[in-house]
């Protein structure tokens, strides 16, 4: 049998804001994404739910460079409405993959600095070096532009309405910095964190024995509670359904118990940590990138992160049980473009949680 990968664990912390700027290449959640390429940003039309149609918000970022791509970075967005959120449906989010090589037009050949430079504080932080706007709401391509001022960009109609009534309509024609770090949340963007990642330890010896263990014992209760009314077929056809969801949820408790705040899974070519055995995808449900190679899993957000986000509702919520990533294995060109990449979302089956 061949060796497992080695999985990274991500947390979410605190963090100064110009740690999670561009051109420090953060792995982070909530907030503005920072843009890696700069050229082919995804337009609006890239960024509409598949669902309702409305605006994405960026939900995170990880930063991932791989042999031959020097500088890489997977972005995921999703809806913010919780209607959208319903069982099994992916076109809610949407992933994508920018990479440029170590010597490019965008960022310094050397690393970044360790410390934020003098005129970091003063930095426009929704204009690209590019010269292209971003969205005063979500930090998204701003291709629209107030009709008056012509100096606050937006993504969309919804989100120029959302700013004129919060604070534009005051400020429209002012001479004021309205690209500062100081521009309000507009209830649109998710809290903000840095995503820190460290390996994932694990006993592989006693992992085993207590997994067999479970399963006798999930066998066993399953069959003792079912006696008297079930012939010996019923019996053992609930018995292997009963030990398939319930092994498979506990082993993925077991999994991250060592580590109950990780966030997120990395392990490029390796296996989503699935947390039911039921909407698991067949290979031939995870299509092709379109230059025609298979994807594989790159990684996974899990459950935890939303305890982070607040969207916590008596009514409906944005939730899932995993988001398992998949992407090119061959890493196309994307210098000018922002690939999409595929996401399958597994929920949370019954009351497993």
């Amino acid at each position: 049998m061949a060796a497992a990968r080695a999985v990274e664990l991500g947390f979410v912390q605190e963090a100064e804001a110009w740690r999670l700027r561009s051109a420090q290449f953060p792995s982070k959640a909530g907030g503005r994404p920072a843009w890696l390429g700069e050229v082919g940003v995804p337009g609006p039309a890239e960024m509409q739910c598949g669902v309702c149609g409305n605006p994405l918000a960026f939900l995170l970022q990880v930063y991932a460079p791989c042999a031959g791509n020097f500088h890489r970075t997977l972005l995921l967005f999703c809806c913010r409405r919780a209607s959208c959120h319903r069982s099994s449906e992916n076109r809610c989010f949407t992933v994508f993959r920018s990479q440029l090589p170590r010597k490019n037009n965008t960022y310094p050949y050397d690393p970044p600095p360790e410390t934020p430079s003098p005129d970091c504080a003063n930095c426009n932080i929704f204009q690209l070096k590019s010269g292209l706007h971003l969205c005063l709401v979500c930090g998204c391509l701003g291709p629209k532009a107030c009709a008056r001022c012509h100096k606050a960009h937006y993504c969309s109609k919804e989100h120029q309405t959302t700013d004129w009534k919060l604070q534009h309509k005051k400020l429209c024609g002012e001479e004021s910095n309205a690209s500062s770090a100081a521009v309000p949340n507009h209830g649109f963007l998710f809290p903000e964190y840095e995503i820190v990642t460290e390996p994932e330890e694990l006993d592989s010896d006693s992992r085993s024995q207590d997994e067999e263990e479970d399963a006798e014992v999930v066998t066993s209760a399953v069959i003792e509670s079912c006696v008297g009314g079930l012939d010996e077929q019923e019996l053992e056809a609930m018995a292997k359904h009963e030990t398939k969801d319930d092994m498979v949820f506990n082993s993925f408790k077991r999994r991250i118990a060592l580590e109950p705040e990780q966030v997120l899974r990395y392990c490029r070519g390796g296996e989503p940590l699935w947390i039911s055995h039921q909407n698991v995808p067949a290979e031939e449900e995870i299509p092709n990138c379109p230059c025609g190679a298979k994807r594989i899993f790159e990684f996974q957000v899990m459950p935890q992160l939303l305890n982070h986000l607040k969207v916590d509702s008596l009514g409906e919520s944005i939730d899932w049980g995993i988001l398992a990533v998949f992407t090119c294995t061959d890493n196309c060109t994307t210098e000018t473009r922002y690939a999409v990449e595929f996401l399958w979302k597994q929920d949370i089956v019954g009351d497993t949680m």
